[in-house]
């Protein structure tokens, strides 16, 4: 609740729950609730009741936390894929629904994706697709890198031939790019406003 910036009075309501059963709960003073109340916290608070359970003996030491491999947007070309030496870059805890596994995370800059991502956003991907350009990214938003070493967050279209493809801007103000041969995509998995981002590190 604290992490969140949530009173008591919200959360019960979200929950369906007594005001002064999350108040007792969050002082102690009440017993360990029953499941479907667990279930209840849970989803106002958009985490797994397993997550719910393990704060309550104390924030978890072990969050898991995802990298982020670095910068994507502001319209200009920047290559922005392993910009922080291995395991040396800024962390964001792992959010709800995903697994650590082979997952990273790059942060919009600048607004050339308004008003689809904000400066600030996490986006997620898997790093399954760090060698390929996979057969069912066609028509979805993908984290994508050219031949020429520069990243795009774009919608993925297939291009006039066999190996080409468009990329269409999230801004309709932004410029598209047509038949683009690309070193690789993935599809965004997760899209993280800057405000629920919890990072680490540098």
């Amino acid at each position: 609740m604290e992490e969140r910036g949530l009173k008591d009075a919200p959360l019960s309501e979200a929950a369906g729950l007594h005001q002064s059963f999350v108040r007792d709960l969050k002082r102690g003073k009440a017993a360990s609730p029953k499941l479907s109340s667990a279930v209840r916290i849970a989803q106002a608070l958009g985490m797994s009741v397993e997550e719910v359970m393990t704060w309550a003996e104390g924030k978890p030491e072990d969050t898991p936390t995802i990298a982020i491999a670095g910068k994507v947007g502001a319209g200009a070309q920047v290559p922005v894929f392993d910009a922080y030496p291995k395991g040396s870059g800024p962390q964001v805890e792992c959010p709800p629904g995903l697994t650590p596994h082979n997952i990273v995370a790059v942060e919009v800059e600048g607004d050339s994706m308004e008003p689809v991502y904000s400066a600030g956003d996490l986006l997620f991907y898997s790093r399954n697709g760090h060698d390929s350009v996979p057969s069912d990214i066609a028509g979805h938003r993908c984290v994508c890198e050219d031949l020429e070493g520069m990243g795009w967050v774009k919608q993925v279209k297939a291009g006039d031939e066999p190996g080409l493809f468009h990329l269409i801007s999230l801004n309709p103000g932004a410029n598209n790019l047509w038949n683009v041969q690309l070193r690789w995509a993935a599809r965004v998995q997760l899209h993280w406003p800057a405000e629920l981002a919890k990072k680490h590190g540098p």
